[in-house]
């Protein structure tokens, strides 16, 4: 999850679609350049574990863009594919 936020702050489209799971994965990304973002609250976690197959991260990630401050809000699913944990899908709140 930090590393996926990293790539939104660095703007990494590349990374995030490399740690996105094959069955939800868009065939592009384009990383608004405009957004800055500052801030990452993670508000709590389930499973994810390291023997764990599948886990759950909801958090907060606070940016800046052309209309002011906000906030995007999400319960993300996660799923461990090769040792590597891909991002599956979220609900955003």
């Amino acid at each position: 999850m930090r590393s996926r936020y990293s790539a939104f702050v660095l703007a990494r489209a590349s990374y995030l679609l490399e740690t996105w799971h094959p069955t939800t994965r868009p065939a592009t990304l384009e990383v608004d350049p405009g957004t800055r973002w500052f801030r990452l609250d993670v508000v709590r976690t389930q499973a994810g574990g390291p023997f764990d197959d599948e886990g759950t991260v909801e958090f907060e990630a606070h940016f800046r863009d052309d209309d002011g401050v906000g906030s995007q809000h999400e319960v993300s699913r996660f799923a461990r594919v090769d040792r590597r944990w891909l991002y599956v899908d979220g609900i955003s709140g």
